[in-house]
């Protein structure tokens, strides 16, 4: 009996040792990789955070908020490593241009423009911050006009490493139906859906989200200041077109299933099922097909020189 309790109380004094060094070494957590996180990774990230501060380093971070403080500061938020990084609207440098609201509040046109970016990839330079409280202040602004400086401006008899012609990679930063925002090394510009594929779409979502690195035919960069600079971008000429090669495979008078991926003056746009943009000026149905609505196709004419099936829409397949 008296083993017995003794086997106990060793049993609850291991207890109550492994609670105590529990309890000292704090609580263990794991981040979304699967990797341990401790308070000496954070320790690193606060110190990467201040270093860069120090040296004007360009870090980045995927946005995760838009937020009204008091006082009416409007602020992005974005979280790198874990720390709360804040910038002020006006230092997000947002391009406004052809939004078509011109004659409302440039703020709430920011705003607007950025909760549409919610999840992209931005840039920043950590221009504050307060070592009690761990907050950090940054600008988005002095970030891009950085790049400009380092991509789009010769440097020492050097010639700038972005030109027109040249392939390079650029941030998908928002996505709507009709267009994609591009964020081209420091220069926001504005897509046409029709621009970033050879294949019409009928909305940009379906192909394209936040995040997405794609790749662009740079043609044309103007300003006349890193402040005032603008660029013309091309995604589907940074691709292979092979719409005359698949136009090719079409039979006048054959029948093939489509999607109708706009509609514009009684004109029916079209993306087949076998990769062939085509349009149709009337339809054969009960009721007038939709954008995103499935539908037959009967070529009448293969328009070689505008890359395009022409025919008349027989039948709807499936509504959207």
């Amino acid at each position: 009996m008296s083993d017995e309790k003794e086997d106990r109380s060793a049993k609850e004094v291991q207890e109550r040792a492994g609670k105590a060094q529990n309890r000292a070494l704090g609580i263990l957590t794991v981040d979304a990789s699967g990797a341990a996180v401790g308070r000496e990774s954070a320790d690193v990230a606060w110190h990467e955070i201040v270093n860069a501060y120090r040296t004007r380093k360009i870090l980045s971070g995927n946005l995760s908020g838009i937020e009204r403080l008091e006082g009416g500061w409007v602020v992005a938020v974005v979280y790198y490593k874990g720390y709360r990084v804040l910038i002020p609207m006006e230092e997000m440098m947002i391009n406004l241009e052809g939004d078509g609201r011109e004659n409302s509040d440039p703020l709430n046109r920011q705003t607007r423009l950025a909760n549409n970016m919610l999840g992209a990839e931005l840039d920043f330079i950590v221009r504050e911050l307060e070592e009690k409280s761990k907050s950090v202040v940054a600008s988005r602004k002095e970030a891009m006009l950085r790049k400009r400086q380092q991509f789009y401006v010769s440097q020492q008899d050097v010639p700038p490493m972005i030109l027109p012609g040249r392939v390079v990679e650029a941030r998908v930063i928002a996505v709507a139906q009709k267009a994609v925002r591009l964020e081209v090394f420091g220069v926001e510009c504005s897509l046409k859906a029709r621009d970033m594929s050879w294949e019409w779409m009928a909305d940009a979502n379906e192909k394209y989200t936040i995040g997405d690195i794609v790749s662009v035919v740079v043609k044309k960069v103007s300003g006349e200041s890193v402040e005032k600079m603008k660029v013309e971008v091309s995604a589907k000429e940074a691709g292979i077109n092979n719409n005359k090669e698949n136009l090719m495979r079409l039979r006048r008078q054959g029948k093939y299933v489509g999607k109708v991926t706009d509609v514009y003056k009684g004109t029916y746009f079209l993306c087949l099922d076998c990769k062939v943009n085509a349009v149709a000026h009337s339809c054969n149905t009960a009721s007038l097909p939709g954008q995103g609505d499935e539908v037959g196709f009967l070529v009448t004419r293969i328009n070689d020189e505008r890359e395009v099936a022409e025919g008349i829409i027989t039948r709807i397949i499936r509504r959207k």
